[in-house]
This record gives C-alpha cells, structure tokens and sequence, in this order.
C-alpha cells in the first residue's frame, strides 16, 4: 500500500473491499481533524471522541462520498457536525490545576503563563461565531490555503478572505485587555 495514493484513489480502494486502504487516510487526517475539534470544542478527551467518532463515521458512510469532491472537505464536515453534537450535551469544564509541575524543562511559572494565554486564546475562540472559529481554524490550525477553506466551507475565496480578516479582528479585540497585562 502506498501512503502518497491521492485520497480518491484510496477511497476507491475501500469501497472495493481494501480495508487497509483507509489506515493512509486515517494516518493523513487524523492530527488534524484533532486540532479543529480542540479548537472548535476547547476540550483534549472531547476533541480526541469526535476525531475518532468522525472517522469511524466516515469509514461507515464511505459510499456516501462524492469523488467530485475534496475527501478533507466531507471529513471535516462530519467533524464539524459531531463537534456540535458534542457541544449541545456537553458538561461543564473543570477548571486547571494550580498545582501541575514544569513541563519540558519550563518552570512552573513560564508553564503556567503560557497555558493561561493559550487557555485565553481558546476561550476567545469559543466565544466568536461558528463562522468566525471555523475560518480562524481552518486557517491558523489546520493550515489550509484560502482556496482549500473556501473549498470546505463552500465559499468562494474572496468571501473566505473577507470573512477571515473580519474574524482576525473580532479575535484580536476579544485579546486586547490581555496584551495590555
């Protein structure tokens, strides 16, 4: 099996019966599919149950897959929708421990200032929009290009670009009072 097969090209062979042809597209997109329910849920246990319900999700509805369209493009809609799934029956969050040592060689202090910006960073990011988080994720996280998100989102890259620098914006204000610390 080769691991550079185009993603149709490994789907085809699934839907012939190649079950292991799915293991490169697992192995492809898993990270990040990740990363965009982290970013859209804000939760690790949480994000890693919907990567992998969503690839399960995928695998089972294979034949469903439109080949004129990009594989990720699918996939991450299914991601997308158990996110949401996710967020209406979600829990409430445990606040971080005070008490976690260094990691890495980082004292406790750096450790400490660098998760509470990234814990503000993700807050904000639950606080914007579907739109808005979805742009911003699919950007700065999954690092697709402006034609691949207009692609997965089904906008045109002019609308992509328009939505993203507004999303910037409304992210930044959110930030603002934590630069000024």
């Amino acid at each position: 099996m080769v691991d550079g097969d185009p993603d149709e090209a490994l789907v085809a062979r699934c839907l012939r019966g190649e079950i292991e042809a799915f293991e490169p597209l697992v192995a492809r997109y898993q990270r990040v599919l990740y990363n965009a329910a982290y970013r859209l849920l804000g939760d690790r246990e949480d994000a890693r149950d919907v990567a992998q319900g969503a690839l399960v999700k995928a695998y089972e509805k294979l034949a469903s897959f439109d080949p004129h369209y990009r594989f990720f493009s699918w996939i991450y809609r299914i991601v997308v929708n158990e996110a949401l799934n996710t967020r209406e029956r979600r829990r409430p969050s445990a606040p971080l421990a005070a008490d976690q040592p260094g990691v890495g060689g980082v004292g406790i202090e750096e450790a400490l200032a660098s998760r509470e910006r990234s814990d503000n960073v993700q807050a904000a990011l639950l606080r914007l929009s579907a739109e808005d988080r979805e742009v911003i994720v699919l950007r700065h996280f999954a690092e697709l290009s402006y034609a691949e998100i207009g692609e997965t989102l089904g906008l045109a890259e002019k609308t992509v670009k328009s939505r993203l620098h507004e999303a910037r914006q409304r992210l930044g204000r959110m930030l603002e009072p934590e630069r000024l610390q």
